[in-house]
């Protein structure tokens, strides 16, 4: 909140925006007549949920406030120890929103000059900077712990958890067979990467007897619900987080260690509680029935994605040898089946590699790699999304309400833009029929292997709505399904754990399922858990620039391959190819054409020569400034600007630009 209109009403703008969207939006907030508990003001945050009104006068936005965000928790802030050349202590803020303190020389604990320090309040405000106290020794400003605890602190992501939390969780026993179903004997592995600490899934195969050429799959899923139940300390702090946060060095996890990397993870030969769908495919991939089981498992054995695949493909270790015949084989088996079924679904088929920073001993960046894609990666993920697909299907058989994951189809307008900029390229999109994913992929198919690749895919991600969580069902576009739920994941996804208790009371297995006071919210914790995930992406997307720009600080001047990631009216923004992180070139520093910003092309182009840079190219740049803790990088543009193909320059796109700068020129020269 920023202030209050002419009516006293308050008005706020979103805490995070894209600027090159332009200037973030003034949202109009909407109070309710009778407001229990504390009342939002000027400089509180909240969440909100915003509706976009359907009047041509009045503002734009309205917001319905969810939750005030509680100020105490936002009182500590964090700074770079440095002293002053009069011998001052000051922690200089690593954001613009924070206040600068003065620290006297005993409150700084163990902290030295250039550390990253966690820093608390003390006596109460009074004229000029706050005083304060070093409450933690973060480490040096350059170390990945540092980046992350910037990350952290800057987007309000709880990493403590609370002393009723934790005494609830070593309170907390093992669950016992009582119950349930004793599957124990059945040879479950878990397959996961191979640094993961904690385990969700495990997963079973083998041919089925009744059906020529069909599989049976057992997915079971750590019952977290059998220790986090619902309004307890443990699910009030689940539900503030809403999903674990994953850095390159670090995770903060939704739940404390001893439930998700103890008692909830499917450990190897330990028994574990799970909730577990036994799925039957036909020989083609289609599912042909499931059903919904509690149960007591022990895996036999906890693999890596490489270790199982090198298994299958004849290298098998000391672990896998023992189970290739009668373990990973029937899963291969199963899992090329429900290939065939994926494919005449026809999911959206985007190529975006993800990269992974891996770190020296000392915490400062080693290299980025990008991970081979191997099929037991595959293998487990259609797994799970057949899991998650019966979970939906399962609750709505039984009419219990839950949250389930959505992604809506691109909006009209997207749809236009992209097939404008799909005919430049001599390429269409069809008007008129219900849009499906697969005509996507037959337009990413026909640039697959050309020059083009990068473009398209870019754009076709750039058309996609977002997924979220809601109570209200419309499909997921991209996965091409009618119904779908996030249920293999309560470890680390609060959405997860509400599917867990909303089976659980579907199939009467248990008192612990969902209560009628969280039915009630499902909608609020809807938009809690979406805004939470849209907080953990971007903490983890401006981690990776910060480390990657304290790795690049001593590298000034030099040139690096890159690729166009965006292009603004401001200039133009890149991705380093070898470290994935972004800079920016401004369009003053492109050379002497005056460059104009084509949306339709995804291009900025010269008004003088109709050449220029466009999403996708491959350019090299260089490095002229860089700010390590705000992640920033600027670049010079080293490659020549290239014919855009459907450009259309004109005199009067120019005209007014090029007049705006020669009236402040005049202006100016009135002022002399």
């Amino acid at each position: 909140m920023f202030g209050r209109d002419s009516d006293g009403g308050l008005i706020a703008r979103p805490s995070e925006w894209n600027e090159a969207e332009g200037e973030a939006p003034v949202v109009h907030v909407k109070l309710p007549r009778f407001q229990k508990g504390p009342v939002p003001g000027v400089g509180s945050r909240v969440l909100a949920k915003i509706f976009r009104n359907a009047e041509d006068e009045g503002p734009l936005y309205t917001a319905r406030v969810l939750k005030l965000f509680d100020r105490k928790s936002e009182r500590r802030a964090l700074g770079i120890l440095r002293q002053t050349a009069n011998g001052e202590w000051r922690a200089e803020p690593v954001e613009r929103r924070q206040p600068e303190f003065l620290l006297d020389a005993g409150a700084l604990g163990t902290a030295k000059i250039g550390d990253l320090v966690e820093v608390e309040p003390v006596g109460r405000p009074g004229y000029g900077p706050p005083r304060g106290r070093v409450v933690m020794v973060v480490g040096p400003a350059v170390t990945e712990k540092a980046v992350s605890m910037i990350a952290i602190h800057a987007h309000g992501i709880p990493h403590e958890f609370p002393p009723a939390a934790l005494d609830e969780a070593a309170a907390a026993k093992p669950a016992r067979l009582s119950g349930r179903e004793d599957w124990r004997a059945l040879p479950f592995v878990t397959i996961d990467p191979a640094d993961a600490k904690d385990h969700d899934d495990a997963v079973h195969a083998e041919t089925d007897p009744e059906t020529p050429g069909g599989f049976v799959v057992r997915v079971a899923i750590a019952d977290v619900a059998a220790y986090v139940t619902g309004g307890g300390a443990l699910d009030r702090e689940a539900l503030k987080r809403g999903n674990s946060v994953y850095f390159p060095d670090r995770v903060v996890p939704m739940l404390p260690e001893r439930i998700s990397n103890d008692l909830c993870s499917l450990k190897e030969n330990v028994d574990r509680p799970a909730l577990a769908f036994v799925m039957k495919f036909a020989a083609d991939g289609r599912k042909t029935g499931h059903t919904l089981h509690r149960v007591m498992i022990r895996s036999v054995a906890k693999l890596a994605y490489p270790q199982a695949q090198a298994a299958i493909d004849g290298a098998p270790d000391d672990k896998t040898g023992p189970l290739v015949g009668t373990v990973l084989k029937p899963l291969y088996a199963a899992y090329a089946a429900l290939e065939r079924g994926r494919r005449e679904r026809g999911p959206l088929e985007l190529d975006l590699p993800e990269r992974k920073i891996l770190l020296k001993p000392d915490g400062t960046v080693d290299r980025v790699v990008i991970p081979e894609r191997l099929a037991a990666h595959r293998l487990i993920e259609e797994f799970m999304i057949q899991a998650n697909v019966a979970a939906a299907e399962t609750l709505e058989t039984a009419r219990q309400a839950l949250i389930y994951r959505i992604h809506d189809a691109p909006s009209l307008a997207k749809q236009e833009a992209l097939r404008g900029f799909l005919k430049t390229l001599s390429m269409s999109l069809a008007r008129g029929a219900q849009l499906r994913p697969a005509q996507f992929n037959s337009i990413l198919a026909e640039v697959e292997g050309s020059d083009l690749e990068t473009l398209v895919n870019e754009v076709v991600l750039r058309s996609q709505s977002q997924a979220e969580y809601s109570k209200a069902n419309i499909g997921h576009f991209g996965l091409n399904l009618r119904r779908y739920a996030h249920f293999t994941s309560p470890i680390r996804r609060y959405a997860d754990l509400i599917v867990h208790r909303a089976l659980i009371s579907a199939g009467k297995l248990g008192d612990d399922g969902l209560t009628r006071a969280e039915e009630s919210r499902l909608e609020e914790i809807s938009a809690l858990i979406s805004a939470s995930e849209r907080r953990a992406m971007a903490a983890e997307r401006e981690t990776v620039d910060r480390l990657v720009a304290a790795h690049l600080a001593d590298r000034v001047g030099e040139t690096f391959p890159a690729r166009v990631s965006g292009v603004a009216r401001a200039g133009v923004f890149v991705q380093l190819t070898a470290f994935g992180a972004d800079g920016f070139v401004p369009v003053s520093t492109l050379g002497d054409d005056y460059y104009i910003h084509d949306e339709a092309l995804h291009a900025v182009v010269g008004s003088r020569t109709g050449k220029g840079y466009r999403l996708g190219d491959s350019v090299e740049v260089s490095l002229t400034d860089v700010q390590p803790m705000a992640g920033a990088m600027q670049m010079k543009m080293e490659s020549e600007p290239r014919p855009i193909a459907g450009a259309t320059i004109s005199f009067h796109k120019s005209r007014g630009p090029r007049r705006r700068a020669m009236s402040a020129a005049m202006r100016g020269r009135r002022r002399k």
